[in-house]
């Protein structure tokens, strides 16, 4: 099978999968990251095969969804390809990134590295800010049944991945705890220029958002 219709074949294969997922964490969401990267992908060195099965792959199962376990994204990413016959040497990096792509693993000193990986983790990371990144964080927060703010409840710096995947803290706090942190992890050209113009629009909506709520007229 060559690479275009192993391509169109995994789209539909994550269409299928996620068609009844939580909406910040949707096909929508994965569309998205894979279009991101192959924007920053072009005129790089990179395989941008690698870079689109993993995009596509990225979220095939989200450790929030499974009890916070880390191990069904990677396994089903590999069975999947596996059962396509994509080559070892591409399965094993596509699921080296799906490992490595959650912002908890950068609390932590990183255990993987490719151009490949920060190409699709930028674009990960860039669908988490901007309009549709707080679009996506009250969505979440309701899925989660968090309150939108509380004055009393501060935000908190994680010293390791296990404090942060437990958090329960409100919504307007995980903004301070990842979303304004994620300028200053871009790693790609094409991702800090955006990351630039998309922070900006979070400190922005905090400003108005903290008006209305101390009623500022």
């Amino acid at each position: 099978m060559d690479q275009k219709r192993i391509i169109d074949q995994t789209e539909k294969f994550v269409r299928e999968s996620l068609k009844n997922s939580e909406g910040g964490h949707d096909w929508w969401h994965t569309q998205r990251v894979w279009k991101l990267s192959k924007y920053i992908a072009k005129n790089e060195d990179v395989n941008l095969f690698v870079i689109e099965l993993a995009a596509l792959l990225h979220d095939i199962a989200d450790s929030k969804f499974y009890n916070g376990n880390e191990k069904i994204g990677p396994r089903r990413a590999r069975v999947y390809l596996e059962s396509i016959a994509v080559s070892e040497e591409v399965i094993s990096h596509v699921v080296k990134i799906v490992e490595h792509i959650s912002f908890h693993k950068g609390i932590n000193p990183p255990e993987f590295h490719s151009t490949e990986l920060c190409v699709v983790r930028d674009a990960d990371r860039l669908d988490a800010i901007g309009a549709i990144g707080i679009a996506r964080a009250f969505n979440y927060g309701g899925f989660k049944n968090r309150t939108l703010y509380d004055p009393s409840i501060d935000p908190k710096k994680y010293k390791n991945k296990e404090d942060y995947k437990n958090n329960t803290a409100p919504t307007i706090n995980h903004f301070y705890e990842k979303l304004l942190l994620l300028k200053d992890t871009m790693t790609t050209k094409k991702g800090k220029k955006i990351a630039r113009k998309r922070h900006k629009f979070l400190k922005k909506f905090l400003k108005e958002f903290y008006r209305e709520w101390n009623m500022i007229f």
